[in-house]
């Protein structure tokens, strides 16, 4: 098993890898070709590339080095072989430098402009991801009922986030989960505020409306469509335990691993928030607890993952007003 600083090399830098064996092949090919028309087209691919991955400076730069190198191998074509060495002496030699240089121009404007919208369209999408958020804001106010549940989702979004990135997961899960715990209490807008706070135990019937709080916030997600539709099956899922004790019978791997993350951020808020029925717990009684459930309530990487933060002081209880819902 590869180490995880390792595997965090390996995907920051796959798009790198990936530019400079086009960057290689373009050189392979302008040693191989005779053509110098045919091999110029090749080192658009390394230029385009890195304007979509990195942005105008990038390309520039990109386009830069190839111009640069371009001229390297017509300064020194000694190297190439007789037989090509021949083939570019048939033409002379301004307009070999000429069409370079019309190349190198124009290659250096093609990346720029392409850098340029790709940064605009990178700029755009996060701009949607922005006005995204906001509206989960808006719905997470539109949930709160009294002080007592207005920061509980926005935490657990928070926790899960952090063990998220403790597990090495992309940037597209992240933004799922944290989206998810946004919403995993929307189902409890329809449930009466006196049962959600009710201090003595359940009766059999009151422990089932409570439940029901997942069906109805998938029930009102539902109808929503875009990206906000791959948080369902984890809203669906965040009260299922690893044991398959919980609201339902799904166990182990079969529960999302979204769903397995915000769990654990789930009960460490609730266990360290104020409650109308009992005061917070310190933040160590929550993680012995949690660590205590570990494969039994909770996924053990996740709960390993949970313990990691928690040494580093990645999960400590935020300042603003501590509730729960």
């Amino acid at each position: 098993m590869k180490p995880p600083a390792l595997r965090r090399f390996e995907q920051v830098n796959k798009e790198l890898w990936i530019l400079l064996s086009l960057f290689a092949i373009a050189l392979l090919l302008n040693h191989v070709l005779a053509s110098q028309q045919m091999v110029l087209g090749f080192y658009v691919l390394p230029t385009l590339g890195s304007a979509y991955l990195y942005g105008k400076r990038h390309a520039t730069l990109t386009a830069l080095a190839s111009v640069l190198m371009v001229v390297l191998l017509i300064m020194y074509g000694d190297a190439f072989g007789a037989e090509r060495q021949r083939m570019m002496a048939a033409s002379p030699w301004y307009t070999r430098w000429l069409d370079v240089m019309v190349w190198g121009g124009s290659l250096l404007i093609t990346g720029y402009l392409m850098g340029t919208l790709c940064e605009r369209k990178n700029s755009q999408v996060q701009e949607l991801r922005d006005t995204y958020h906001g509206v989960l804001m808006i719905l997470r106010h539109f949930m709160s009922k009294d002080s007592y549940t207005e920061h509980h989702s926005q935490r657990v979004s928070a926790y899960a986030a952090t063990l998220a990135a403790i597990m090495n997961l992309g940037n597209d899960a992240i933004e799922d989960i944290k989206a998810a715990a946004m919403l995993h209490d929307i189902g409890k807008l329809d449930i009466s505020r006196d049962l959600l706070y009710k201090a003595a135990k359940l009766t059999n019937e009151e422990y089932e409306e409570i439940k029901q709080h997942v069906n109805k916030g998938i029930g009102l997600l539902e109808p929503v469509g875009g990206s906000l539709r791959r948080v369902i099956p984890i809203v669906l899922a965040h009260h299922d335990k690893f044991d398959g004790t919980g609201y339902h019978p799904t166990k182990g791997d079969a529960i999302p691993l979204e769903a397995r993350i915000i769990a654990v951020a789930d009960v460490y808020d609730s266990l360290t928030s104020d409650r109308p029925y009992r005061k917070a717990m310190s933040p160590f009684e929550a993680r012995d607890i949690i660590v205590k459930g570990s494969e039994t309530e909770f996924d053990p990487k996740v709960v390993a993952a949970f313990q990691k933060a928690f040494r580093l002081g990645k999960l400590e209880v935020w300042a603003a007003p501590i509730t729960a819902a």
